[in-house]
């Protein structure tokens, strides 16, 4: 597995900006195989405000596209000649919420490639907190044309 890196390199390859940028580490990867990383959950997080009040739980949608932005640097590392607007993200399935997440969990985010077919791709992704999965997804994306 290759060498991960920070957030400044995260941000070099994704377009999410904050409050949206929802992975702080790349802990390694594998071009075209898989990769690793995290994303601390901190009270500081807008979210919690809202949700909810006393008892703060990271939204489900939350933590899938933590797992989406993994899968979107996998393939900046897969295919490296492929822009971020040029990949879609175009279905999830069978997406599943095992655990609840909550201020001072660290969030890692395991997403691996299971088939690509020309221009489609399928992901497979899992969250932990711990050795304990919390969410898990199967992703599709579609590589576009120019923009």
């Amino acid at each position: 597995m290759k060498q991960g890196y920070d957030i400044k390199a995260i941000l070099n390859r994704l377009p999410h900006r904050y409050p949206f940028i929802l992975v702080d580490r790349v802990l390694g990867f594998e071009p075209g195989v898989k990769i690793r990383a995290i994303k601390n959950v901190t009270i500081n997080e807008p979210f919690f405000q809202g949700h909810f009040p006393g008892r703060p739980i990271m939204p489900g949608v939350l933590i899938i596209e933590g797992l989406v932005q993994a899968g979107a640097l996998l393939l900046a590392e897969s295919l490296p000649e492929i822009r971020h607007d040029q990949v879609c993200f175009t279905g999830i399935d069978r997406a599943r919420f095992r655990a609840p997440v909550v201020p001072g969990d660290q969030l890692v985010f395991e997403v691996e490639i299971a088939k690509q077919r020309a221009k489609v791709i399928k992901m497979n992704a899992n969250a932990f907190v711990g050795l304990n999965r919390v969410a898990e997804a199967k992703f599709l994306a579609i590589i576009g044309g120019e923009k």
